[in-house]
């Protein structure tokens, strides 16, 4: 069972986060060892930056897509 306490990051430190996986050849699992958060937390903000800027695959949405369905929701 998880942790009724979610812990929040700011938009810059994942956005330093997956730049760290970008420029080093080190796998995301290593990169948040280092960081100390979870790797599947990683994963998820790296997809969701490679879709933003394009490079996702099988119909990820962007951030922009998915806040256009939260609003019409």
């Amino acid at each position: 069972m998880g942790s009724k306490y979610t812990k929040r990051y700011t938009e810059e430190f994942k956005r330093d986060a997956f730049a760290l996986v970008d420029s080093s050849d080190k796998t995301v699992a290593a990169v948040a060892r280092e960081l100390e958060i979870s790797s599947e937390s990683l994963r998820g903000w790296y997809r969701q930056a490679k879709a933003d800027r394009g490079e996702g695959g099988s119909g990820e949405q962007t951030s922009a897509e998915r806040g256009e369905l939260k609003r019409q929701l």
